[in-house]
């Protein structure tokens, strides 16, 4: 019976990377890659800091621009009306601050109202072409505000009324119609029904107040629009036809006068009396 030898298998020895451990191969790259990666790691770090340094300017702009729109408002709200001289200037320092608003932090939060402001206080100040202008940038920069463009176009509109131009003003109401999420177009219809009614139409100034009553039945507007609808209608019905006149009576024949017989009897009755005498 034959045996068979064993030999034992060759085992080639281990290299020295597959005795590293996992911590001393990182180690062992990080080495061989250093430059590379310090420099990626300054490229990190920068990036952080730039992040860093615009997050902290923009909340420091936020603040500041803030500050300013806060002390603009107080001067806009506190003009004395007793004090015509006090209340313009205190209105000019207004304009003045809501200018360096939108002018110094355009990207804040507190630009949008501060430029609806200044496009008020400019009218109220007589500045009506300043006025339009601001509410038109308005409507340039921050058109997607629709919470404010509304209102925004509703203050050009009566801005444009001042100046006399109507139909830039009707312009102006009817585009909020089309601003989705305009909060005033109950206001905006009643305002183009009474347009139409001062131009003496009352077909239009019907249909903007119908379409009020249609469409916003719980608006403080709709009752008055109701009103008005009653007496447009009754404007609008044609005027009952004028009664004939009544004839006049017919022409009798003249009554006999009583007096002249009663005068003739007497006189034969006294010529009687006096031959009966004789």
């Amino acid at each position: 019976m034959s045996y068979r030898i064993r030999v034992p298998a060759k085992v080639d020895p281990l290299d020295e990377a597959h005795l590293l451990t996992g911590v001393d191969r990182f180690l062992h790259v990080l080495q061989e890659q250093r430059r590379a990666v310090l420099a990626g790691l300054g490229v990190v770090l920068v990036a952080g800091a730039v992040v860093a340094g615009v997050m902290w300017y923009d909340y420091q702009s936020t603040l500041k621009a803030r500050e300013l729109d806060q002390e603009a408002t107080l001067h806009y709200l506190n003009r004395p009306a007793d004090d015509p001289k006090k209340s313009q200037e205190q209105l000019s320092q207004a304009i003045a601050l809501y200018k360096q608003v939108v002018e110094q932090y355009p990207r804040s939060p507190a630009a949008p109202l501060a430029l609806f402001h200044l496009g008020n206080a400019q009218v109220l100040a007589n500045e009506v072409d300043a006025g339009i202008e601001t509410y038109k940038r308005f409507m340039l920069l921050y058109g997607s505000n629709t919470s404010l463009l509304g209102l925004v176009q509703q203050r050009l509109a009566y801005a444009y009324l001042a100046k006399g131009d109507r139909d830039q003003a009707v312009k102006a109401f009817t585009g909020i119609l089309d601003v989705p999420g305009a909060l005033n177009k109950d206001h905006v219809l009643f305002e183009l029904a009474k347009i139409e009614e001062s131009q003496s139409r009352p077909e239009g100034a019907l249909a903007h107040y119908q379409d009020l009553m249609k469409n916003y039945p719980n608006s403080p507007f709709t009752s008055e629009a109701a009103v008005r609808v009653k007496v447009l209608e009754v404007k609008k019905a044609p005027e009952a036809p004028a009664a004939a006149p009544a004839p006049a009576p017919a022409a009798s024949a003249p009554a006999a006068q009583p007096e002249q017989p009663a005068k003739a009897s007497a006189g034969k009755s006294a010529a009687s009396s006096s031959k009966k005498k004789q």
